[in-house]
């Protein structure tokens, strides 16, 4: 695998710049042609019997797909073969539909890859398991109790928001509609998008029209992140939190979201105040939210540790990094490399 992208890597040098999915699909292509019998990872589902659902693609998706495909070509052609196109379209979906997402300690993103026989797993939004990584590893751990028989539920994606948006999520990237418990009985939503308490109560066309902002303004900023500068980035995040806190109360999960995006603007430019100021009102509500032993939690918890430790209060920083630690060892087990990291960061301070 190295030694396919070291060539193609010196033969582009600066113009080197495949997406993390096209250079994924060029080592899963390599290593069915070097390896074409099952892999260790594909002991119960193989990666060709992945779901590709290519019948419910729209045009966006496709053309999208025909770029990825482009850019294969571009960027591999002198070293590798491929298949027809019709097969590499194929391939592409599978790969979108069923790819993980990896991340470290502190979920910030450490690239994209594929686990056959963990794919396998359907979602709830009340997932008994969690997906965690150790170098290549994907492993599973249950954080809750599963009775012999019961169905085992990750999560494909972030818990934090209420069901419509959830859903939407679901549809857009995985075609379908979630019917665990929670999509059900929508039990959290009402706590996820909770209203100030005000003399005037809004009406219900004005939540609705802060909610269709809330969700512009998110897109919005993900967008904006490709070309703004982080002061500018951080206005975004300051006048939205000024205009949604006249109707949503600070543990609404558009709030969150967006004190989330300044959090990380301040840790890039490294104001640690503003961004401890951030993350202490975030913490609270998160661990309300989402589900237990959540890793976002867990992160939350890790970053504030960190900013603590580094503006010198150490009590503070001390539980912090506790409570991270007594999470993590539930999701990626008490021998992961970063609880030991984490541990040693305790004993240093």
């Amino acid at each position: 695998m190295h030694k396919l992208e070291c060539a193609a890597m010196c033969a582009f040098g600066q113009n080197w710049n495949p997406s993390e999915t096209v250079r994924l699909t060029a080592r899963i292509l390599a290593k069915q042609k070097i390896h074409p019998e099952r892999t260790q990872s594909e002991k119960l589902l193989a990666v060709k019997e992945f779901e590709s659902h290519l019948d419910k693609l729209d045009n966006e998706k496709r053309e999208l797909i025909q770029n990825d495909i482009a850019a294969l070509h571009h960027f591999y052609s002198k070293h590798m073969e491929y298949p027809d196109n019709a097969a590499l379209v194929v391939l592409f979906a599978q790969v979108n539909c069923n790819g993980f997402t990896i991340e470290d300690e502190e979920l910030s993103h450490l690239g994209s890859a594929i686990f056959p026989d963990v794919a396998l797993m359907n979602h709830s939004c009340c997932p008994n398991v969690i997906v965690t990584y150790k170098g290549t590893l994907a492993e599973v751990r249950a954080v809750k109790e599963i009775e012999p028989g019961e169905e085992v539920f990750t999560s494909y994606i972030d818990l934090l928001y209420p069901t419509e948006d959830r859903n939407d999520r679901l549809r857009d990237s995985y075609f379908f509609t979630c019917d665990c418990r929670e999509c059900t009985m929508k039990e959290k939503d009402k706590e996820k998008l909770k209203i100030r308490k005000l003399n005037d109560p809004p009406s219900a066309e004005a939540v609705r029209d802060m909610i269709k902002y809330a969700r512009n303004v998110i897109e919005e900023f993900r967008r904006a992140k490709h070309y703004k500068s982080p002061s500018e980035l951080l206005e975004i995040c300051e006048l939205s939190l000024d205009k949604m806190g006249a109707v949503f109360e600070d543990s609404n999960v558009y709030m969150l979201h967006m004190m989330y995006q300044a959090m990380g603007v301040c840790l890039y430019v490294q104001d640690w105040e503003g961004a401890l100021r951030y993350g202490q009102k975030i913490i609270r509500p998160y661990s309300k939210h989402y589900p237990s032993y959540s890793l976002n939690v867990a992160s939350m918890w890790l970053k504030l540790g960190r900013l603590y430790m580094a503006l010198e209060n150490r009590p503070a920083g001390d539980k912090a990094l506790k409570k991270a630690i007594a999470i993590m060892e539930v999701a990626h087990g008490k021998d992961h490399p970063y609880i030991s990291e984490i541990k040693k960061e305790l004993e240093d301070h």
